[in-house]
């Protein structure tokens, strides 16, 4: 620890205002999905990064509350699915309450290497393990190691930013 901090008493940072300031950080828009024994399913996500490209690997973030959760936990394979601008319908689908089936009847899905649904129409998408799992407050985080990758058309990609989607790209 810095010793500074050691002897003063950390700033507490307030839900809210922390809510607020991610606001501000731009981040794409993705559908996170998994099938297998624990069942078809999938999630709106903005908490996604590259790790490594040795072996490849992606970072997913899902809260630990979420109905989703233990069909994560209990396939343990992941595709990330990047969406374009133009697919907002898609991202708020699975980014409510809308049962699953209806979220899945939305897209044409098909699957490469782990049986993980990959969207047809995402600008990329990422068929994964998952390898490692780290659970920090109210969140999993998912370490993914990328099995194949599957381009799509080019495009725009869609931002999430304030609290609202924005086109990314030409």
């Amino acid at each position: 620890m810095h010793p500074a901090l050691e002897t003063r008493e950390p700033p507490c940072v307030l839900k809210h205002d922390y809510r607020d300031a991610m606001a501000r950080l731009g981040a794409a828009v993705s559908i996170i999905t998994t099938d297998g024994p624990g069942g078809r399913a999938g999630f709106t996500a903005s908490a996604v990064c590259s790790v490594t490209d040795e072996p490849p690997t992606l970072l997913v973030c899902l809260n630990r509350s979420a109905s989703v959760y233990d069909s994560f936990r209990a396939n343990g394979v992941v595709a990330v699915n990047v969406l374009g601008h133009g697919q907002q319908t898609l991202s708020n689908l699975f980014g409510g309450k809308t049962p699953l089936d209806e979220r899945f009847a939305a897209g044409h899905w098909h699957q490469q290497v782990t049986g993980a649904p990959l969207l047809d129409g995402a600008l990329v998408a990422f068929d994964c393990r998952v390898v490692a799992t780290n659970q920090v407050g109210t969140h999993a985080i998912l370490v993914c190691e990328v099995l194949a990758i599957r381009c799509g058309e080019h495009g725009q990609g869609l931002m999430y930013f304030e609290r609202a989607y924005h086109p990314l790209g030409a």
